[in-house]
């Protein structure tokens, strides 16, 4: 009978050595910058690059002026030789203390708000006519013709807006009359004027607007509507719940971008339209600032409102960006 063979005896169990580096040391900061993020999309940063530089020199770079409306400014002088204003907030003062500023801030905000409702609501609508027309030839005429007003300057607008509704001249006055009515002063009436101004850029933004949301309706992957034409779904229905909701995050991201401009209620055109007569319902803050530091030469004081226009316009922006992220998903 044989022997049962012996056992082998057990191998020592080492511990694992400690990971250590590459004889060649830590990685080079040239291999580090390789490997980072930046290294790797360096193309599409060199792309921003100019547009960061144009932002640098156009935008950052003026804001040193701001410092104008701390100190009573000199042309003489200049911003550095000015001195400062004492107290640092006398011209924000000024100006909240002037009669001024409730006339000011109130035709601003209903301005701004007005143009709000008629650039969004008309141009949305006429985006979803276009969206529903299936006739090409149709579709194509209509947008074309509505956003050409885009491409035209304030001063021609003006010069149509003139045309049609001047107490004396315009063709709406002149159709009244010949009906026996009275002519209406549509451009030196406080209770129209407002009216003007809004229904004249709603008219040369129609087709604009019209354009950005129809992009946004082309993206909408289209079994979504023929899933809700198998269920049943009328084309009211389909608009509702299918082409709103997909386009909801352009009509947030629109309305952000309006709501942080509702301080400005567009200078040129107002400038453009305005008059003395309808100074108490047309005069905003930036006429006011424009009249009050290039007319009047009070640099300083058109400065801080200038300054006070801006911060207000970043808390919207900032307070509108905070809503829509929060609202987003629940719209609709």
């Amino acid at each position: 009978m044989s022997a049962a063979p012996a056992p082998s005896p057990p191998r020592a169990v080492t511990a694992s050595a400690p990971a250590t580096h590459d004889a060649a040391g830590p990685p080079s900061r040239w291999v580090r910058l390789r490997r980072s993020r930046w290294w790797r999309h360096r193309a599409a940063y060199l792309m921003l690059l100019p547009g960061l530089v144009w932002f640098a020199i156009y935008k950052y770079a003026p804001m040193y002026g701001v410092v104008i409306a701390f100190k009573d400014y000199n042309l003489g002088l200049g911003i550095v030789g000015s001195p400062w204003a004492d107290p640092w907030y006398k011209y924000f003062e000024q100006f909240f203390s002037s009669p001024y500023f409730v006339p000011l801030l109130r035709n601003t905000f209903l301005i701004s708000i007005y143009k709000i409702i008629w650039g969004t609501i008309p141009p949305l609508l006429l985006a979803l006519l276009l969206n529903e027309c299936r006739r090409t030839w149709l579709r194509r005429w209509v947008q074309t013709l509505s956003y050409m007003p885009h491409f035209l300057s304030w001063v021609i607008v003006f010069g149509i807006t003139v045309a049609f509704l001047s107490q004396s001249t315009g063709l709406v006055n002149r159709t009244l009359e010949s009906l026996g009515g009275d002519p209406i002063g549509f451009l030196t009436s406080n209770d129209w004027f407002r009216s003007v101004l809004v229904g004249a850029d709603a008219w040369k933004d129609l087709g604009w607007g019209a354009i950005i949301y129809l992009a946004a309706m082309i993206g909408i992957d289209p079994q979504r509507y023929e899933a809700a034409r198998v269920d049943g779904a009328s084309r009211l229905q389909q608009i509702w719940h299918v082409t709103l909701p997909g386009i909801r995050t352009v009509v947030i991201l629109l309305f952000v971008l309006r709501l942080g401009h509702i301080l400005e209620a567009g200078f040129e055109q107002v400038y453009i339209f305005y008059n003395v007569q309808v100074y108490p319902v047309a005069d905003i803050i930036d006429t006011w600032v424009f009249r009050t530091g290039l007319e009047s030469l009070n640099f300083s004081l058109a400065a801080a409102v200038g300054l006070f226009k801006a911060m207000i316009g970043l808390v919207l922006i900032v307070v509108a960006n905070r809503l829509a992220k929060r609202w987003d998903g629940q719209l609709w």
